[in-house]
């Protein structure tokens, strides 16, 4: 009989992310488990409080921390070189202004992994987070430094940036590694289609050193259509469950008004709410 290994994978979007925050609160409350998570960018700076058990912290600090110039603002990469300071985000927040339970993240037996992009090769780098300490909130800050708005970070001999640049949806990473009933959260909804990057020519000049790189900024939209059309055909075929909003949820990806990141995370709340008798279906199936 085949082992089931229970995962899930989430998907990025920044501020959009507040809608997984939702989905992953309610898991929380309602003891949803699974055996390990795979986040892109905000899917993994926010989706790593799952691992912790620390319900309602996402939604917490952005709205504390949203007009505050450290945490995000064109001041802070004016002076820092990165739009989200990484000081302020990935020292200052977890470490003494909303604490990051560390030993209840490495207690947790959830393998929780984050992914960012290798600006030399052009392709998506995997990273295991067990103990989320300094080191490894480095890779978690690379996995959401979104090009132009951020430093290459440079780590055990990458240098990287957000992990949306290369695979925005790790399904068949997850499948690869033998998970085989997976829950995906996508920020947007099902119809929707990305289409070619914008500001192309100030990627080739920002990125000039990492011209692979700049090829993958190319191709984002079109790797970005086919995984997430694996994804939905894969729901189809009742391989994957799918959570997803119903319609855009009109929020900037760097939105600082509290109430509107109040309206996409408790979307998230009700979006989850909806659907938990049919992922407990899937889930023990």
């Amino acid at each position: 009989m085949e082992t089931v290994k229970k995962g899930l994978v989430l998907e990025g979007g920044a501020m959009r992310g507040m809608f997984t925050s939702g989905v992953l609160d309610v898991f929380m409350e309602n003891g949803v488990k699974f055996d390990g998570a795979v986040g892109v960018s905000a899917g993994a700076t926010f989706g790593c409080n799952f691992k912790s058990r620390q319900i309602g912290r996402a939604i917490r600090y952005n709205k504390r921390f949203s007009h505050n110039w450290r945490y995000c603002s064109f001041r802070s990469l004016l002076l820092t070189g990165d739009l989200y300071g990484a000081d302020f985000c990935y020292n200052k927040i977890p470490n003494a202004l909303d604490i990051f339970d560390l030993a209840a993240y490495r207690d947790n037996p959830l393998e929780f992994y984050c992914v960012a992009s290798d600006c030399n090769t052009g392709k998506p780098v995997y990273k295991k987070l067990e103990t989320c300490d300094e080191r490894e909130l480095v890779w978690m800050r690379a996995s959401a430094s979104m090009p132009l708005a951020s430093h290459v970070v440079k780590i055990d001999g990458y240098e990287l940036l957000d992990g949306g640049m290369t695979d925005s949806v790790p399904l068949r990473f997850f499948e690869g590694l033998g998970y085989n009933r997976n829950v995906v959260i996508l920020t947007q909804p099902r119809e929707f289609r990305k289409k070619p990057a914008s500001l192309m020519w100030l990627m080739k000049i920002a990125l000039r050193k990492y011209p692979h790189a700049v090829d993958a900024m190319k191709k984002r939209h079109q790797i970005y259509n086919e995984e997430t059309a694996d994804v939905f055909a894969k729901a189809g075929s009742g391989e994957v469950f799918v959570i997803c909003p119903e319609k855009p949820l009109g929020i900037r990806r760097t939105e600082k008004n509290p109430d509107k990141l109040q309206r996409v995370y408790d979307e998230g709340r009700r979006t989850a709410l909806k659907i938990l008798p049919a992922l407990r279906d899937f889930l023990s199936s």
